[in-house]
């Protein structure tokens, strides 16, 4: 079966369902494509009418909130043992490279992390639990948290939904083309931060050898 045919077989419910469980998982702390299913979805709706991109934007945006939210309870209940954990589980997400650099960010920019870290797929998985593990004020974090799911999960299905309308007649011949590129899009973005978690980990252990200073050599016992 073509894969456009495919794709009208599929209730909208099912995709309004997909999308708002994908990111609300990948909000609360699990590595899951959300960017890719949100840009692959709004592609969806701009072909298909059954899909409205208000209702899809709308369940997009609630799990992204909610998902950071339960998130952010999680963290500050389980502290850094549970980052210690995550890593261990997820070392390619939760290394000590990855945390260093969030918490960088974090220590910089504050809430605005969890706002502006909603545009890149690390940070999307990190903002909640480690808002809460950093014990951020909640009300802070929640400004922040409904303003960057807003902006983020609106945004991308407005502009992805408004550049498929467009190119409407493209996409019908060449559907599978977007989705290629939204999936390329998701790889790089995590590409360059994994290089840029193995860098601050390098700088990271510098620093710790730097504090540390050389040891001092043993005493030499006295000999007669």
């Amino acid at each position: 079966m073509h894969v456009q045919e495919w794709l009208e077989t599929v209730p909208a419910i099912s995709v309004y369902a997909l999308v708002g469980v994908v990111i609300g998982l990948e909000s609360l702390g699990i590595p899951l494509p959300g960017e890719i299913v949100l840009v692959s979805s709004a592609l969806l709706a701009s072909q298909h009418g059954d899909i409205d991109p208000y209702i899809l934007g709308a369940c997009a945006t609630a799990g992204a909130i909610i998902g950071d939210s339960i998130g952010y309870a999680i963290g500050r209940k389980g502290g850094r043992p549970l980052l210690a954990r995550l890593g261990g589980r997820f070392p390619n997400h939760f290394g000590e490279g990855q945390i260093a650099m969030a918490e960088r960010s974090f220590q910089k920019w504050g809430m605005w992390a969890v706002f502006f870290g909603r545009f890149v797929a690390l940070l999307r998985i990190f903002a909640g639990p480690l808002a809460g593990v950093l014990r951020m004020p909640y009300w802070k974090f929640l400004i922040a948290n409904v303003l960057g799911g807003i902006v983020w999960a609106g945004g991308t299905t407005a502009v992805i939904y408004s550049l498929g309308i467009v190119a409407e007649a493209w996409l019908k011949r060449f559907s599978w083309l977007g989705l290629v590129l939204a999936v390329l899009i998701g790889l790089t973005s995590m590409l360059v931060v994994r290089n840029r978690a193995k860098k601050a980990s390098a700088r990271a252990g510098t620093s710790a050898e730097g504090a540390a200073g050389p040891l001092d050599p043993e005493p030499v016992p006295a000999t007669d």
